[in-house]
């Protein structure tokens, strides 16, 4: 027995989608290097009230327990206004669908 074909046209919505996993990437790595920065530009002298001095890398530890979620949250956020943006530019099609049932 020969398959049957069953032709379709019907409508479909084609749209572009941003990465998110790539976006809160990026915010990520913002993140940091903003807290490289920050550690860099910092003053490590010793505290007034403590009478501690913390080391450059205990500092950079600290900022990125920061950075990095708000990173990662500004990234993801940047992925929603990228999809708004192109939610306005959707298209519809005609596509033919084709089913092959196997008798």
């Amino acid at each position: 027995m020969a398959p049957t074909d069953s032709h379709q046209t019907v409508e479909a919505t084609v749209r572009r989608v941003p990465r998110y996993g790539v976006l809160m990437g990026i915010g990520v790595v913002v993140g940091i290097i903003a807290a490289a920065i920050l550690t860099w530009t910092g003053s490590f002298e010793e505290s007034q009230a403590l009478d501690v001095v913390y080391p450059p890398g205990q500092v950079f530890g600290f900022l990125l327990l920061w950075t990095v979620p708000i990173g990662l949250a500004l990234g993801g956020v940047v992925g929603l206004v990228l999809e708004r943006v192109a939610r306005r530019h959707d298209r519809v099609v005609q596509v033919d669908r084709e089913t092959v049932i196997d008798d």
